[in-house]
């Protein structure tokens, strides 16, 4: 049986890639490099819409009410926490958004708030991936499994659009090409 969490997980390999990516980006601008602010704001895009929006939008609109329906705590509970960091994680990209605003970045200001992303994003990850998810298949009956499956395909359609995925995997590809390789 596939777990709804798999595809939360496979998309958390694409936002840790775009951390790395972002990490790079920070390394460059610390050092005094060119990097382009359109590059810039295309990944503080894909964060804003490829991580909150669409796998935030399905964690908090989908997975974790099944989670609390199958008796995992929400207040007081890992659920909470992760909305909590969910929250932050918003305040480090309007940060990064608005350390870029007319056209001129401000280093410091990008800088810190990326390393808070990055810092966070990594270990919020880490905690969904290795405490949460798993807390989740073991409570989560199949059927609910294959209506979450449902439901995360529809949101991606309603509230993304079709082909907006493969934008931000097509975007990711080639700054990994241009910052990574």
């Amino acid at each position: 049986m596939k777990y709804a969490s798999q595809v939360l997980m496979d998309e958390h390999e694409g936002i840790l890639l775009g951390l790395k990516i972002l990490e790079k980006m920070v390394d460059l601008v610390r050092e005094g490099k060119k990097v382009e602010n359109s590059g810039i704001e295309e990944m503080i895009e894909f964060f804003r819409l490829f991580a909150d929006k669409c796998h935030h939008g399905k964690e908090e609109d989908l997975m974790f009410p099944a989670m609390e329906k199958a008796g995992i705590p929400k207040e007081g509970g890992p659920i909470g926490q992760m909305l909590f960091e969910h929250k932050e994680g918003r305040k480090h990209i309007t940060e990064m958004a608005v350390s870029i605003e007319g056209g001129t970045l401000k280093r410091d200001k990008f800088i810190q708030a990326a390393e808070n992303y990055i810092t966070l994003l990594r270990a919020h990850i880490d905690k969904e991936n290795k405490v949460l998810f798993p807390m989740g298949d073991q409570l989560i009956s199949g059927d609910q499994q294959k209506l979450l499956l449902e439901q995360f395909e529809k949101f991606e359609e309603e509230v993304m659009g079709r082909g907006t995925h493969e934008k931000f995997h097509s975007l990711l590809h080639d700054f990994e090409v241009r910052y990574l390789k």
